[in-house]
């Protein structure tokens, strides 16, 4: 599978439509655009990242109806690692501190009490792999 990185700006848009829709025939991406280029470069750029292995196809009746071949939770946590790794030094503290940190960015208290359950998770998954590399030692 080609790496999310490898796209071009227009295979990006078409991974983007086709996340958002979870599946969608060539015209159904063009509509799902900003600025599309014309069908038969979204059914070339479809046909592209066939090759890529980026998304798969089914036939319905007369047309293609395609799909991402990679979850989107895969993506998600690719691209984020990517931003990450892009933008902030490979520090996850950096990243968090910047969606922190803007006025628009401002958390309810109830998304600040998932933030503290995933932070307590994440600290007791810690706790327990430095405990099996102590006693494996």
């Amino acid at each position: 599978m080609a790496t999310p990185n490898k796209f071009s700006r227009r295979e990006r848009q078409i991974m983007d439509v086709l996340y958002e829709r979870k599946e969608a025939s060539a015209q159904e991406v063009l509509d799902g655009m900003e600025d599309p280029p014309s069908y038969s470069s979204v059914r070339a750029l479809l046909a592209r990242l066939l090759e890529k292995g980026a998304v798969t196809h089914r036939q319905e009746g007369a047309k293609y109806i395609y799909a991402p071949a990679v979850a989107v939770d895969d993506a998600r946590e690719s691209a984020v690692k990517r931003l990450v790794n892009t933008f902030f030094e490979g520090s996850a503290l950096q990243a968090v501190n910047a969606l922190l940190g803007g006025k628009e960015n401002q958390l309810s208290d109830s998304e600040l009490d998932e933030l503290e359950q995933a932070i307590a998770q994440a600290r007791s998954k810690t706790k327990v792999s430095r405990k099996d590399d102590n006693t494996s030692s």
